[in-house]
Order: C-alpha cells, then sequence, then structure tokens
C-alpha cells in the first residue's frame, strides 16, 4: 500500500505546558476540522517555545508563520499552528520508525500497526553532514550515555575533550538509541533550539522529553527506516487532493509533485493554480488542490490560551 496517498494523518491529542512535546496522531480519513489550529501570543513567549509545547520544531512553526519575528513576536499575534501531515509515500513499510528529513519529523507507528502513530519534531544532519537515507535497525539503547567525539568532530572543534561523560552539557541528552549504521544515533539534547534545524554532525535529534518517551516505546531490533520526501501526496477517503511541501534543498519541486500525481492518475482531478500556489509557499502543511474545491487550503480552528490535564486527555477545543 502507498501509504502516504492513500491517507494523512490527523491531530488527535495535542502537548500540554509540561507534559512533553510528542502528539498523538491516527491514520485516517483527513478532516477538514483538524488541518490548522490558531494561537494568540501571550507575553514574553517566543516561537520556538511554543512550538515546543505544540510538538513543533523550528522550522515547522517559521514556515507556517514566515512573517512574525520568532524571539519577540507582539502579544495577541495569532499564530498558524501546524495540526496534521501526509504520511511519507513507504510502499511495503513494516512498522517501527519513520523519518522524513526534509520535514524534520519522526513517526513511530506500533508493530500491531492499529492505526495509531506517535510523531515527534527531530533535528538532523547540517548541511555536509547529512543524515543517510535507507533501512537501519536499533542494535543498541542507553541511557546517561557517554559521547566518544569522533575525529571528524575534534578536526572542526578542536577545543572538545575526547570523551564527554554523561551531564547536563552532553549533546547526547540522557537517551541514545545506536542504529545499525553505527555512527548515527538517535538521541537527546542539551540545545532543544536545535530541534527542527539542521543543527547535528548526522544523528537524529529529539527535544529531552521526547527522547525519554521514543525510549521506552522502541526495543532493539527496531526497524528505521530515513527517507528524504520534500514533497507527498495524499487523497482523502472523500477523494480530495492535498500536497504537503517542505523546504530543504534545490531539488525541482515542480517535477517531484507531477511525478507523484501522475504515477497515482490524479494529475486531471487537481487544480494547477493551487499547486503552484504550495509548491512557491512551501508551509510544510496539507494544501487542499483538488479541482473545483472551494473549501479553504488551510482550515483553521482555535487553541486554547492554556490547558490543564496530560496530553493523552485533552483534545485541542
Amino acid at each position: 500500500m502507498h501509504r502516504g496517498l492513500l491517507i494523512l494523518i490527523c491531530l488527535l491529542v495535542a502537548c500540554c505546558p509540561g507534559a512533553g512535546s510528542a502528539s498523538e496522531y491516527h491514520s485516517q480519513a483527513f478532516g477538514f476540522d483538524d488541518a490548522v489550529l490558531r494561537y494568540a501570543v501571550k507575553p514574553n513567549e517566543s516561537l520556538p517555545e511554543i512550538a515546543r509545547r505544540f510538538g513543533l520544531g523550528y522550522n515547522s512553526i517559521m514556515n507556517a508563520n514566515p512573517d512574525v519575528d520568532p524571539y519577540i513576536p507582539p502579544t495577541g499575534t495569532l499564530l498558524t499552528i501546524p495540526a496534521a501531515w501526509i504520511v511519507p509515500d513507504t510502499t511495503g513499510f513494516q512498522g517501527g520508525i519513520l523519518i522524513n528529513l526534509p520535514e524534520l519529523r519522526l513517526y513511530f507507528f506500533p508493530s500491531n500497526m492499529s492505526g495509531s502513530v506517535i510523531s515527534f519534531p527531530i533535528g538532523i544532519g547540517d548541511l555536509g553532514k547529512d543524515t543517510p537515507v535507507g533501512t537501519f535497525t536499533i542494535i543498541e539503547k542507553k541511557t546517561e550515555p557517554t559521547w566518544y567525539v569522533p575525529d571528524s568532530v575534534r578536526r572542526e572543534k578542536p577545543y572538545l575533550p575526547r570523551v564527554v561523560p554523561p551531564g547536563p552539557d552532553n549533546p547526547l541528552g540522557s537517551h541514545a538509541l545506536r542504529l545499525s549504521l553505527r555512527t548515527i544515533l538517535i538521541h537527546g539534547t542539551d540545545k532543544p533550539w536545535g530541534i527542527g534545524r539542521r543543527s547535528s554532525f548526522g544523528c537524529v535529534r529529539l527535544y529531552p522529553e521526547d527522547i525519554r518517551q521514543l525510549y521506552n516505546l522502541v526495543q532493539t531490533g527496531t526497524r528505521v527506516t530515513i527517507v528524504s520526501q520534500a514533497v507527498k501526496v495524499a487523497v482523502t477517503a472523500d477523494g480530495n487532493v492535498f500536497v504537503e511541501v517542505h523546504r530543504y534543498d534545490d531539488r525541482n519541486y515542480l517535477h517531484d509533485a507531477v511525478r507523484l500525481l501522475g504515477e497515482h492518475d490524479l494529475l486531471e482531478k487537481i487544480d494547477l493554480f493551487k499547486l503552484f500556489g504550495a509548491l512557491q509557499e512551501k508551509r510544510g502543511m496539507p494544501v487542499d488542490i483538488t479541482a473545483g474545491n472551494d473549501l479553504p487550503a488551510t482550515p483553521i480552528r482555535h487553541a486554547a490560551s492554556s490547558k490543564t490535564g496530560s496530553a493523552a486527555e485533552r483534545k485541542i477545543p
């Protein structure tokens, strides 16, 4: 099954302050009431802080709000909060962890493939230190890891020691998952601002609260699939066509979109002007490009300014 073609994942629960930044989703037909939230900035809040609260990285909140100062947003500014994503198209995917580099997001599918999806924003390898694509497995789980600084890192940063012990200044954070490509880990971080950015030497970074949750969910032997899909396409149960575009590199976005739509006989069902608009904006959110569909491309509902209870107990109103 072409997972990304057939379904979107919709927001089921979003994080409350202090509850961690992961979000739980269901793989199901997309609903117009679920794609986008609005959130009013409160005094002394920054966009990175708000992003973390809603299970987003820096890239997601900035691409959705390109004209807002990320560090001194005016109080009361209504932010667009992405709340749904198209699942990457991975034929033959058998569960486990799925990472899509252009959107800087990790998806975890339980082994029973029941439809629940846990999703986390991530940081990935910087330019020239790219996180590799491919299929790997988790071969080791480690709490309070020691960082043995690679020679390649010390050549660039000679002031670093050869060994960094566990602690608050350890770039690996509190938990680490080593992949079968042994130089690559999924780990925490001592620099949460790097989530949603290309900020690592090739590893995959998560918020401190997220790596703890993911660590407890996965076992050694879990499959990890890393893909690079800047353009994703999906069809809802009622036949609407959506496209999602992420800023990543100098690839031909139009070529990718036309190829995907053509492969699945969708070109005659779309409005080309809507497609061109989505490709130009690259806002990282599902956009309805169905021909003749007058519904808004980014449907909106409002998020509460404050919430109580755990993320598993409450939905965004």
